[in-house]
């Protein structure tokens, strides 16, 4: 029925809303993540006003999209939520725990809601305990919403039997509730009239409509008697979606069509509800002028909601300016801008290569023209590139929710603390590593961090802590969780293995027994449970960043917590490297993995073990690798030999490269080599050189893997 709405509200106003459907579900979606972390650090013993302000404002920001593009199940919900928010805000009733929980219910409903309008082919949210629950508490009462109830607010709904209206008699002895006339006029097609009784009708709680002229309307005009709580402006505004605002009027009901004065629910002689709070736009239909007052109050909880109102009015203003200045642009558009910008660089480099043989003194001005061209190339290349950069808070922001209900379930005091979320990382892996973040939080959750009686016998504060870093480190970014908790257990990893039929020996190093638990299946959980146990997840986890061309390591220290240490590739599109000569081949290395260089001298080269060679740099002895026998370089100047070394670290490793020469230091564009021809040994992608050579980028953590091996 809702489609139908929008169909319906596109062809009377001539304008297809469909096309800014992306743009609400966008907004809606970062309103909904902003109300719940602002509800997660909600201090209830002593709420800040703003706060209560801040989180008002987003569910009505949904509200009122909800209700322009007719989404009218989404509307309802955050029209409830911000009846209770708005007495939070005005100090009629005190935050409680349950109003949180109530509130972060709604928001998971509404999550569930706006992804099944997206289209996901979810079946209608059933939203009627949660509605309940809100009403509870907006009375003053608690909510009596347990977890099992939040787990059905968001699950698809039973075949409900028909609901029906409210009596006219019932509904006008409630407080608050009036009747009004309504006209609509003139219409060219009466039948639009009773769109608008099919709109009224879709929203539940909103009150009855019914003709008063039979349907007739001989001239032009509908006229409808409404018993409705709801303020003129949301009336105009839910009206407005068939019909243009001049043709709807709202009046109290005349005596003319059946209502007298003095009967229940009738409103006051001269009054006129205003309700300004929620109207979606100044100077909406109902509200007051710019410096009119409102009704005489009755009480002086009126004028204290009127003083709250004007500082929310003045932050919602300087909320627009700050949105005004930020621009949504597809993914699609960015990665084409970053192609673009990724053959300009090679562009540039066949220009730079071409000029180096051209005499400067004759040809100065184009000298420093390619010189400007390079700058240039490297600033917009820079600028472009930070466009696909997005800060690891992005990720981080999802765990205080999860970890809040997790250690409610589990019975666990848990706190969060994250370290260096303003560190960037390439939009596509942010996507991709949520995922086995989202397990490896709720691994140390559930099995690392004790009960609080258990951490107050080990002498522990009741309080266990999950600490997430982030950091940049070389040419990789990387991502540690750490808990203060039970650590790992040497010897029942061991046992456990080998009840599996692993083969594992008492010889095997810590990092090798801890390494275990990634065997597929493997799990030291005592008890199957709905949250782990089945030894599904680390063997996935480490799976997954693998599949990113990252690592997963683990340290851990009994009875007082272990680290799992996740190492990832800043995949970038376009980077700076320094390219290397062997035999008639170049290669490209990393500028951020490069160490140093140095020439070989007679006697530094050691070998060991009958074939392994390491070299000696200031103390440290480190493996040697030749690239020519690495990759099969054909060599045609058998006289020669490969007397340069290059330094180079990944994973906490260094190696040393040997090559023939430097070439020299460079932009380069990464393309991928597996898509376009399948996966090599060693090399992470490839680039096109200003000659027009194809130069394989070398894959530094591959190589320090193997060298160790």
């Amino acid at each position: 029925m809702a489609d139908l709405n929008h169909d319906a509200a596109s062809q009377a106003a001539g304008i297809d809303l469909s096309q800014f459907f992306q743009v609400f579900f966008e907004e809606a979606g970062e309103n909904l993540d902003s109300m719940e972390q602002m509800l997660l650090a909600l201090d209830i013993e002593n709420a800040d006003d703003e706060e209560l302000n801040a989180i008002f404002r987003c569910a009505h920001s949904v509200k009122g999209g909800a209700a322009t593009f007719g989404f009218a199940d989404v509307a309802e919900l955050t029209h409830q939520m911000e009846t209770l928010l708005d007495k939070l805000r005005r100090h009629e009733l005190t935050p409680t725990a349950a109003m949180v929980d109530v509130l972060l219910a709604s928001g998971d409903a509404l999550k569930a809601q706006l992804a099944r309008h997206q289209g996901n082919g979810a079946e209608p949210i059933d939203t009627t305990e949660l509605l309940a629950g809100i009403r509870r508490c907006v009375d003053g009462g608690a909510p009596a919403l347990s977890v099992a109830a939040t787990v059905r607010a968001i699950a698809p709904a039973p075949d409900a039997a028909p609901r029906t209206e409210a009596s006219p008699a019932i509904a006008t002895a409630q407080t608050g509730v009036r009747q009004l006339e309504l006209t609509v006029g003139p219409l060219s097609d009466l039948a639009v009239a009773d769109n608008l009784v099919d709109l009224f009708k879709e929203i539940t709680d909103l009150g009855t409509i019914e003709p008063l002229d039979a349907g007739r309307g001989a001239d032009g005009m509908r006229r409808f008697k409404v018993t409705t709580a709801s303020t003129d402006n949301d009336l105009v505004d839910l009206f407005g979606f068939h019909v243009a605002r001049e043709q709807i009027e709202l009046k109290p009901l005349s005596a003319g069509y059946g209502f007298h004065e003095g009967a229940p629910g009738a409103p006051e002689p001269n009054s006129q509800p205003v309700d300004p709070g929620y109207g979606f736009f100044d100077n909406a239909p109902g509200a007051p002028a710019e410096g009119q007052a409102a009704a005489p109050a009755a009480a002086p909880a009126t004028i204290e909601a009127a003083v709250v109102a004007r500082p929310a009015a003045r932050a919602e203003k300087a909320a627009a300016a700050a949105e005004s200045s930020t621009l949504r642009v597809s993914v699609d558009k960015v990665d084409q801008l970053i192609n673009l910008v990724g053959e300009l660089v090679i562009t540039q480099a066949m220009l730079a290569q071409n000029g180096k043989g051209v005499d400067a003194a004759l040809y100065q001005q184009m000298a420093a023209g390619l010189a400007d061209l390079e700058r240039n190339t490297r600033d917009l290349q820079e600028a472009v590139m930070s466009i696909r950069m997005i800060p690891m808070s992005l990720v981080f922001n999802r765990f205080p929710r999860m970890l809040r209900d997790l250690a409610a379930k589990l019975g666990k005091k848990v706190e969060l603390v994250q370290v260096g979320e303003a560190t960037e990382l390439d939009k596509g892996l942010v996507e991709k590593i949520t995922d086995p973040l989202t397990h490896l939080v709720r691994n140390s959750c559930d099995h690392g961090i004790e009960l609080p009686a258990e951490r107050a016998a080990k002498g522990k504060p009741e309080h266990g802590t999950i600490t997430l870093i982030a950091t940049h480190q070389g040419g990789s970014i990387v991502i540690e969780v750490r808990d203060d908790g039970k650590g790992l257990n040497r010897a029942k990893l061991l046992a456990k293995a080998r009840e599996r039929g692993i083969d594992a020996p008492d010889t095997m190093t810590d990092s090798e027994v801890y390494g275990l638990i990634f065997a597929p299946g493997f799990s030291t959980a005592e008890v199957v449970t709905d949250v782990s146990g089945r030894g599904v997840g680390m063997d996935v986890v480490k799976k997954n960043i693998t599949a990113l061309g990252g690592t997963v390591e683990i340290d851990s220290a009994e009875g007082y917590g272990m680290t799992v240490r996740v190492r990832l590739p800043l995949t970038l599109a376009i980077m700076d490297g320094m390219s290397v000569g062997v035999g008639e081949e170049c290669y490209i290395l990393p500028l951020s993995s490069v160490v140093e260089s140095f020439q070989v001298q007679p006697g530094t080269i050691k070998t060991i073990g009958g074939h392994g060679r390491v070299v000696e740099v200031r103390d440290e002895y480190m493996p040697v690798l030749d690239l020519e026998k690495v990759f099969d370089v054909p060599r045609f100047d058998f006289e020669r030999a490969s007397n340069i070394m290059v330094v180079v670290e990944a994973e906490g490793g260094r190696v040393a490269l040997l090559v023939d020469e430097l070439l020299g230091q460079q932009q380069v564009v990464v393309k991928n080599l597996e898509s376009n021809y399948r996966r090599v040994d060693d090399v992470s992608g490839a680039t096109i050189m200003g000659d027009g050579r194809v130069a394989l980028i070398l894959d530094i953590g591959a190589l320090v893997r193997r060298s160790r091996h």
